[in-house]
């Protein structure tokens, strides 16, 4: 079996991003670390219910098996 590289996530370090998740799920939170496998720790986390409701989860790891598509809420520079 090949070996796992890290994904390049460190330009989105301390960012706020927001998280599509399988089964339809949102989660907006700001990344704090990440692993080779994707699996990502959120600080200030919450998920999306809808536009005007929120359920706050605050600091929480994501599975990266379970990340669809990640989108920067802030600009990212180099």
């Amino acid at each position: 079996m090949g070996r796992s590289t890290a994904p390049e996530l460190r330009q989105y370090m301390d960012k706020k991003l927001l998280l599509q998740l399988n089964a339809d799920r949102r989660v907006i939170g700001r990344l704090r670390g990440y692993d080779a496998f994707m699996n990502l720790n959120l600080e200030d986390a919450h998920e999306v219910i809808s536009e005007e409701k929120s359920l706050p989860l605050g600091q929480t790891v994501v599975r990266g098996n379970s990340i669809i598509a990640l989108e920067a809420l802030e600009p990212i520079g180099k």
